[in-house]
This record gives structure tokens, C-alpha cells and sequence, in this order.
């Protein structure tokens, strides 16, 4: 039973769910349509169908092109009904056919203006094989607005939300986000800013002052935590330790790389953890 019984944000107009029609979308599917009944949005969902390696189009391309454009149809087909039994109202469909299926994703939440996009994972299996030149990670790096990154056996329930803060512009954003969402849902939120080493501790406790601030303004409560290690095994180990339901995370920190997530803290929590993230690509107000 799903805990989200009111919408999170009043922001969520539209949305975008990429499914790749196998199980590892079963999640996404199931939480886009989830948030899209409860918010009133609007929901897209786009299936892409790669084209690649292009010989192998060349040779059986019109039997392989058809078959795959009925699994899409039928796939389609299934999260309209799932829809209309949530009471979604409004559900549009789009196939496109490209050897760079991010980039479609990107455009089209571009061209419909999406609030959020919704994608599976796939895995658990270390970051190297979950997103590392994935399409998901690509998704993520160009995106025009937050992504939400579902596992298959997850449930955002926006009951236990967990951000994590570096002090970067993007980090903010995320606090702010995640304040906002505790705010909607009337819950509390854990603020967490790690440090490796003991010179790094006064600036994680900054971190985190300046989230209590923004909690605070807004009427949300806040548990403020500044574990010492790794900042992503500090994040999964309390994510996993605490029930989160959510972790907000910025798509960059302060040594992260634009349009890139190879590497970064963010990358590899979403490798690792059991519960949704949402990444978050707004940058932060000048009023943090």
C-alpha cells in the first residue's frame, strides 16, 4: 500500500515515464502512474526503440522494426489501462526509433514540458553496470528538469525523505526541494552532510545549518546528521538504516562534471540503494 496519499509537489503538471518495456521499468511504471493520479498531472510516456547495431536492421530490419513496434503497442496499452484505473485523465503515448534513445527522452520532455521524468534502474549490481554510459545516466546529465530514478521494487512514498547536501549550488536546490515535498506531505526530512576528513567537518556542519534554515522557514521539521566517511557509503548506509522512502540528491556537486555522472556521489548512490531517488537539475535560489 502505497503511503502517498496526497501529491508531493504542486509543481507536477506533467510528467514523463521512459519505460524500456522490461522488467527493470515495472517500478517507474507503477510510481509515475502513482504520482501522476494523485498530483493531476499530465502523463507522457515514451517507449524508444533503438536502432542499433545498424546491420542488423539492414538485414532482418523489417520483421525486427515490426516486432518490436507491437511490443511497444502492447506495452502501451497496459500502462493506459493502469492509468485509467488510478484515475489519470489525461495519458499520451510516444514511439520514437533512434540509436541514442537519451537524447528522444530529453527532447520530448523539452518539447512537452515536463516537470519530472520518470526511469527505471537496472540492477544492483555496482555502478559500473547499473549507469555508467547508460542511457538512464545520459537521461540524467542533460535532462531539463529533476529525474526520478525508480527500482523495480520500490515505492515513493515521500513518508522519509533523506537529502544530501555538499554546499553546492545544486545541493541547495535539492534541499529546497526536498523541504518543499515534506512541507506538501506534512512529514520531516533528514539532512545529511558527510565529511572524509577532520578538516572537512566545519564545513559539513555549515551544510547542514543552512538546510535546518530552510526547513525551518518553511515549518518542516529536521534531523541533521554529518556522518564521517565516503559521502556515498554514508548515504546508502543511512537511507538503508533509517526506512528512507526518498533520497534528494543534486545532479552535480562541487567536483561533479555537467552533463556527466560518471563518478559522482550521486551516481553512485543511485547504484546502490533500494528506495527511489530524485535527482535534482534546478539550480538553487538566490534566497538559500
Amino acid at each position: 500500500m502505497n503511503a502517498m496519499r496526497s501529491c508531493s509537489s504542486d509543481k507536477l503538471k506533467a510528467l514523463l515515464l521512459a519505460t524500456d518495456r522490461s522488467e527493470y521499468s515495472e517500478g517507474a511504471v507503477r510510481e509515475a502512474i502513482n504520482i501522476a493520479g494523485k498530483c493531476s498531472s499530465k502523463l507522457y510516456v515514451i517507449s524508444v526503440i533503438e536502432r542499433n547495431p545498424a546491420y542488423v536492421y539492414e538485414t532482418f530490419g523489417t520483421s525486427i522494426m515490426q516486432e518490436e513496434e507491437k511490443e511497444a503497442a502492447a506495452g502501451f496499452e497496459s500502462v493506459k489501462k493502469m492509468a485509467a484505473e488510478q484515475g489519470v485523465s489525461s495519458c499520451e503515448t510516444i514511439l520514437r526509433k533512434t540509436s541514442e534513445p537519451y537524447r528522444v527522452i530529453v527532447e520530448e520532455a523539452a518539447k512537452n514540458k515536463v516537470d519530472m521524468i520518470i526511469v527505471g534502474r537496472r540492477g544492483r549490481r555496482g555502478v559500473e553496470k547499473v549507469l555508467m554510459g547508460s542511457s538512464a545516466a545520459k537521461v540524467i546529465g542533460h535532462a531539463p528538469c529533476n529525474v526520478l530514478i525508480v527500482p523495480r521494487s520500490a515505492r515513493v512514498e515521500f513518508g522519509n525523505i533523506l537529502v544530501a547536501t555538499d554546499g553546492s549550488e545544486y545541493a541547495n536546490a535539492a534541499v529546497m526541494e526536498a523541504v518543499g515535498m515534506a512541507k506538501s506531505g506534512q512529514n520531516h526530512i533528514i539532512a545529511l552532510s558527510a565529511y572524509f576528513l577532520e578538516n572537512e567537518l566545519e564545513n559539513a556542519r555549515a551544510n547542514i545549518e543552512r538546510a535546518i534554515e530552510v526547513a525551518q522557514r518553511e515549518g518542516v521539521t529536521v534531523e541533521a546528521l554529518t556522518p564521517r566517511g565516503k559521502p556515498d557509503d554514508a548515504i546508502v548506509e543511512t537511507a538503508g538504516g533509517r526506512a528512507v522512502d526518498l533520497i534528494v540528491m543534486g545532479a552535480y556537486g562541487k567536483t561533479g562534471l555537467k552533463k556527466l555522472l560518471m563518478g559522482s556521489t550521486t551516481e553512485k548512490v543511485i547504484g546502490r540503494v533500494g528506495c527511489a531517488v530524485l535527482v535534482v537539475k534546478t539550480q538553487a535560489e538566490s534566497s538559500l
